[in-house]
């Protein structure tokens, strides 16, 4: 049997702080995919995507795959809602030949959107059956957090590691873990290296923010006029929409598909010719979207491209001429050659070790890799209000909803209950998957890294540990900082 698969690639997993029970419009997905697909009408399939997704999988590669699907597998007989997640509806569906793992994402307009992803099903992955042998390690961290770990865990497969540091003013407690023969056991991991992901894209804010406060830029001003490129229609893009996500620009290029990546490194030959091409002949804006936080991978990648122009330096130069040195962050790096000693080997959605990513023009929107304790070093810099330009990325800069704000490269979590704040970023590649949380009022903060693969089924179950971790700590008379 083939081993058939379509990735829709992810840096960044949107965030549900409370999941959804009701699978109604899955359900209605999965009913109106499966009619299609079984009459092989891939149009009305195709009809099923967000206009996002329609640009990221055109109807000619939809339909190619579909064949190839149909092909192999036959039509499908059955399906089972398993569980829905982080805006992920998870379900098995029996083909004729095969059983699968159907995931998907769901818009507000009830359209398929950013993820349309088959594997196969493994009733063990499910399962959860694993054997708790953590330790608090001499009472690092509490049977609580412990005990949330195991939970958050337990639904990886064997040989993921999870590497924590809690945040406490300049004071920090690592805490790590493995899962091996269905054990999940205490492991110091903390100078371990992990791909980061979209957490990638606080950095590349702060050179914005950086170049701002040292006025060598004005937030406000068009990134055309630090280009020596036209691009297509004279569209303008100004530095801060690229930031908080609101230049309208999609989440990725529509001519990233014509590369021909391989799908466990889709990002390594998307050069910066292929990005200029984009700009030249390709950009398109909606205006629609324009001010209206639309997550782009796209942009981000696009302002670290103009930032390096500016500096006229590469990513690692410029990041570590003005970050990774500044915060003594020895072990951070976009170059993988420099870590590969220490490196926690990624796996993929099965458990299988899988390759790294190279994301070529586009690593500034997600290309880092680092461990906990130089990513709790930049957390805590945030707390010295010294650091104008970390300051300035914590501003609001634009409203997402009731509950969150975008300031540059941070997601704010507004409290509904105080004045607490939580500065936010997750980060997923085919290999790993990442969180991380800082309070800049109560000086505290979570920091969880892992390679669980972005693809994992239950991936979500990082951001729900990092958040339900920060619940539980607690200020130096014993309180909650998060009744």
């Amino acid at each position: 049997m083939v081993h058939m698969k379509k990735l829709i690639l992810l840096l960044f997993i949107p965030f549900l702080m409370n999941a959804q029970e009701d699978k109604f419009e899955g359900q209605e997905l999965v009913n109106d995919f499966i009619k299609a697909y079984n009459n092989e009408d891939y149009q009305s399939v195709f009809e099923l995507f967000s206009a996002e997704m329609q640009t990221a999988l055109p109807i000619n590669e939809l339909t190619a795959f579909l064949k190839n699907l149909n092909s192999n597998a036959g039509k499908i007989s059955e399906n089972e809602f398993i569980r829905e997640e982080n805006n992920i509806s998870i379900y098995k569906l029996t083909f004729e030949k095969w059983v699968s793992q159907y995931s998907f994402s769901i818009d507000d307009d009830k359209k398929i959107a950013e993820v349309f992803y088959f594997d196969t099903f493994r009733d063990e992955i499910l399962s959860g059956l694993a054997i708790n042998s953590l330790s608090n390690n001499g009472g690092l961290i509490s049977d609580k957090q412990i005990e949330l770990i195991f939970e958050k865990s337990k639904y990886f497969p064997n040989n993921t590691q999870i590497s924590l540091a809690f945040i406490n003013s300049d004071k920090v407690t690592y805490y790590g873990l493995k899962r091996q023969n269905d054990s999940i056991f205490y492991l110091s991991n903390y100078q371990d290296i992990f791909e980061i992901g979209s957490i990638t894209k606080v950095f590349t804010a702060n050179i914005l923010a950086k170049s701002v406060i040292d006025n060598k830029i004005k937030l406000n001003e068009n990134i055309n006029d630090y280009l020596n490129i036209k691009f297509k229609n004279d569209i303008s893009i100004s530095f801060k929409s690229l930031a908080n996500h609101t230049s309208g620009l999609p989440r990725m290029p529509s001519n990233f598909g014509r590369v021909g990546n391989s799908s466990d490194n889709p990002y390594k030959h998307y050069n910066d010719e292929y990005l200029k091409d984009y700009l030249i002949n390709f950009m398109e804006i909606d205006n629609k979207n324009i001010g209206n936080s639309e997550y782009s991978n796209l942009g981000m990648g696009l302002l670290g491209f103009t930032l390096s122009n500016i500096y006229n330096l590469n990513y690692q130069e410029l990041y570590e001429k003005y970050i990774f040195s500044k915060y003594n962050m020895k072990n951070t790096t976009f170059n993988i050659g420099l870590v590969n000693k220490n490196l926690v080997k990624g796996l993929d959605a099965e458990g299988n070790y899988t390759s790294n990513w190279e994301l070529a023009s586009l690593s500034s929107a997600g290309g880092i890799l680092s461990n906990v304790e130089d990513l709790a070093k930049y957390g805590i810099a945030h707390f010295n209000k010294s650091n104008l330009d970390l300051m300035l990325m914590t501003e609001k800069t634009v409203k997402v909803d009731n509950q969150v704000d975008l300031g540059l490269g941070w997601h704010i979590i507004n409290s509904e209950k105080s004045d607490n704040k939580w500065h936010w970023h997750n980060g997923g590649t085919g290999g790993y998957t990442s969180s991380m949380v800082i309070d800049i009022k109560n000086l505290v903060g979570v920091i969880v890294l892992s390679n669980v693969s972005a693809f994992n089924a239950f991936q979500g179950n990082i951001d729900q540990l990092c958040f339900e971790l920060m619940k539980t700590l607690r200020d130096v008379n014993g309180e909650l900082y998060y009744e």
